[in-house]
């Protein structure tokens, strides 16, 4: 009994970790599309087949672009989608402008040619 139970739990876990994971718009299968949250058959292909016209997405937003995608159904699933492996759309924003302010910029590395 303990080990179903234990079994269960582990099936439970590792199979959530996977369903966690951001889905990358630029490699998903129209499967993989459907199963974000606002996303059905009709729009997951509607995403495959604009990037196979136009070529891969640059940033979450240009789902925008897609008919049937609005500014309110992107952010609805921003959080679940990313392109090309980057870190979510969202957080991306976030973080530009923040990189090392206030501290010096890195000084040139020396010419390995001189001798």
């Amino acid at each position: 009994m303990m080990k179903k139970l234990l079994v269960a739990l582990f099936a439970f876990f590792a199979f959530s970790g996977i369903a966690m994971a951001a889905v990358d718009i630029n490699s998903a299968t129209v499967e993989q599309l459907d199963s974000l949250k606002g996303v059905g058959p009709a729009k997951a292909q509607a995403i495959v087949e604009y990037r196979t016209k136009n070529g891969p997405f640059k940033s979450v937003d240009d789902l925008e672009k897609v008919k049937g995608f609005g500014k309110k159904t992107v952010d609805g699933f921003r959080s679940e989608v990313m392109v090309g492996g980057a870190a979510p759309a969202k957080a991306e924003k976030a973080d530009k402008g923040k990189a090392d302010k206030g501290k010096p910029a890195a000084a040139p590395a020396p010419d390995a040619k001189k001798k």
